[in-house]
């Protein structure tokens, strides 16, 4: 647990050395901010310099973005979840970046997170529009399954929420499907879905994450919130940090992450694969696993929809993904 009292700050000019020292709990003499990054959130990389026993030559900072989008992450539940799990939570068996110092102040929407620059050893940031590799999905599943087995069942803190769409979101949610679906038809890529369809699955599909065995999940393990080092992928961005059950990051990531055609050819036994490192059985592992991609697809048509939180081929290469995941699904 992180207790050291940390002010969240206004504005980037605000990461001095001062407030450094108080985040590392070291003396901090210089402190510059470069590659300032606004999406969901705003994020930067700060370099540091030291006077006495010196710490990481650069630190990777992620703080609240615009109005917005503070207020989409309110109504998920996702502004402060990961100042949280930094603050308060447990220790993540898999590989992740190391989290330095967190700090919320509710009254501004505003939260910081001060973590590990991955880079530092070796980590690779990945992305959608280069699709994982079979044997990093393989490796990905395997540090999931490590996460999902140690809190299997197991009591969580207080912070970590359940998935929970009821329905008051599902005129909201619609009105974002239709908005999403009319934008991809003006692109030329239109879907042979209709926005209700895929309201009722995405809301569905919310409660089955809720129903049966519960754990810790990351919650949007797509592969722009992954990174690689070595033979391993590592997860970052857990602000979607989430109990609930161990299919919703499994399909989310795998379908994400690969190739369509990847996909098809893989999927069961990358899934064996993960069932032989979580060292357990689920019941009906594979027809819950078939019923994830509705979730996916209409979690990145409203990114989609909203137009601020991702760029437009990200969206639209994760979009296709999961819709011809979802197509393949309804064939069964």
């Amino acid at each position: 647990m992180i207790s050291r009292v940390l002010a969240v700050p206004r504005n980037w000019s605000e990461l001095t050395p001062t407030w450094m020292s108080v985040a590392l709990g070291r003396t901090v003499t210089h402190a510059r901010v470069t590659d300032v990054v606004d999406g969901t959130n705003s994020r930067a990389v700060v370099e540091l310099g030291y006077a006495g026993p010196a710490g990481p030559a650069r630190v990777f900072v992620k703080r609240e973005g615009r109005l917005l989008n503070r207020l989409a992450l309110t109504a998920l539940g996702a502004r402060e979840a990961e100042a949280d799990l930094v603050r308060h939570g447990p220790v993540l068996p898999l590989e992740h970046p190391a989290f330095h110092a967190a700090a919320t102040e509710r009254r501004r929407l505003a939260a910081v997170v001060v973590m590990e620059d991955v880079t530092l050893r070796g980590g690779r940031p990945n992305s959608a529009l280069t699709p994982l590799t079979v044997e990093q999905v393989a490796a990905g599943l395997g540090e999931l399954a490590r996460l999902h087995a140690t809190f299997w069942d197991a009591p969580l803190p207080a912070f970590v929420r359940p998935w929970r769409l009821g329905p008051a979101w599902a005129p909201v949610a619609r009105a974002g499907f239709v908005h999403a679906l009319q934008k991809l038809r003006r692109s030329g890529l239109p879907l042979d879905l209709g926005a209700g369809e895929i309201e009722r699955g995405f809301r569905g599909w919310a409660r089955v994450a809720a129903t049966g065995p519960q754990t810790l999940l990351h919650g949007d393990p797509h592969p722009g919130n992954t990174y690689t080092v070595g033979d391993t992928v590592g997860f970052y961005d857990w602000q979607l940090v989430r109990s609930g059950s161990w299919v919703h990051d499994v399909g989310y990531f795998l379908t994400s992450s690969l190739t369509v055609a990847d996909r098809r050819e893989h999927e069961r036994a990358l899934l064996a694969g993960y069932l032989d490192a979580l060292g357990r059985r689920p019941a009906d592992a594979w027809r819950l696993y078939r019923r994830t991609p509705v979730f996916g697809l209409g979690s990145w048509l409203q990114t989609w929809a909203a137009g601020t939180f991702q760029p437009r081929d990200v969206c639209l290469a994760t979009i296709q993904r999961f819709a011809a995941a979802h197509r393949d699904a309804r064939g069964d």
